[in-house]
């Protein structure tokens, strides 16, 4: 099982929230949040397959490489393990892709969703990067890959912190574990495109750096088309905004939620009184 850490407000009915890192990061990158989160919710972390602790969780016998759904599922596997019904969802990067997928697999667990740095669609310039990483990933070393990769994504000067944060994480991922992961590449299209064109109904909010210009621009449409989903932008900040702007994020992030929480506390209470 996936290595995860909890803080508990110790109120049964304080609600869950899980953070989702993305590919080459680590439940780590959540430093910047926890203890605002941690006045407010029950906070879980976990670590994905291959990465933070979880680096030494062996793949399933005969698995050469993965796809989302496995990656989701050991997300389950922790809720399961944990007795956790259902939960709000955070996820930066490629974490807001498995979080969608998780909404998909078992939409009653999932109450909330907050997507920072959202892949909804990749850009010309985003599949160019997908296929020149496919090409090169058998003769050059997979950290200039990435390197390369978080350089594009996160170019500005402003962007540094987390850029060097993504890399320096990334740099503990083992060679044949970041492989297994990028043929993840492979499902990631057709996948963003069901997303796109199937509505969840599920509370959604979508912060996003106004420097976030390779995503940005997708998450603006979205929104038009989806009902219950939110964009708010954070200025001065790219890619990953929970690191280059954690007050902003924090703030928005912790007023939406409580929100949503509180209309699905009276829902549940309304549903109770409904049927006694």
């Amino acid at each position: 099982m996936l290595h995860y850490k909890t803080y508990e407000l110790g109120d049964s009915d304080a609600p869950w929230v899980v953070f989702v890192h993305g590919a080459g990061g680590s439940s780590s990158i959540w430093f910047l949040q926890i203890k605002e989160f941690i006045k407010h919710f029950n906070v879980l972390l976990v670590d994905l397959r291959g990465h933070g602790k979880s680096k030494g969780l062996p793949a399933p016998k005969g698995v050469s490489h993965y796809d989302f759904e496995d990656i989701t599922r050991d997300i389950l596997e922790v809720l399961d393990s944990l007795k956790i019904k259902n939960a709000h969802f955070i996820g930066i990067s490629l974490g807001t892709i498995l979080i969608r997928n998780l909404s998909e697999l078992a939409p009653e667990r999932v109450t909330s969703m907050i997507m920072g740095g959202a892949i909804i669609r990749l850009n010309i310039r985003a599949k160019v990067l997908v296929a020149l990483g496919n090409i090169f990933k058998s003769v050059v070393p997979y950290m200039w890959l990435y390197s390369f990769f978080a350089w594009i994504i996160m170019p500005s000067e402003r962007h540094k912190k987390s850029r060097l944060l993504f890399v320096n994480e990334a740099k503990k991922v083992a060679q044949k574990e970041f492989m297994r992961w990028f043929t993840l590449t492979y499902e990631i299209t057709p996948l963003l495109k069901y997303f796109e064109e199937k509505d969840t109904a599920i509370p959604t909010l979508y912060l996003m750096g106004d420097e976030d210009h390779m995503f940005l621009p997708a998450v603006r449409y979205i929104v038009t088309k989806h009902t219950n989903s939110w964009l708010e932008v954070i200025e001065n900040s790219g890619h990953v905004c929970n690191v280059d702007q954690p007050r902003e994020f924090n703030a928005r992030a912790i007023v939406f939620l409580k929100k949503i929480s509180a209309i699905h506390l009276q829902n549940n209470t309304a549903l109770q009184f409904a049927s006694s």
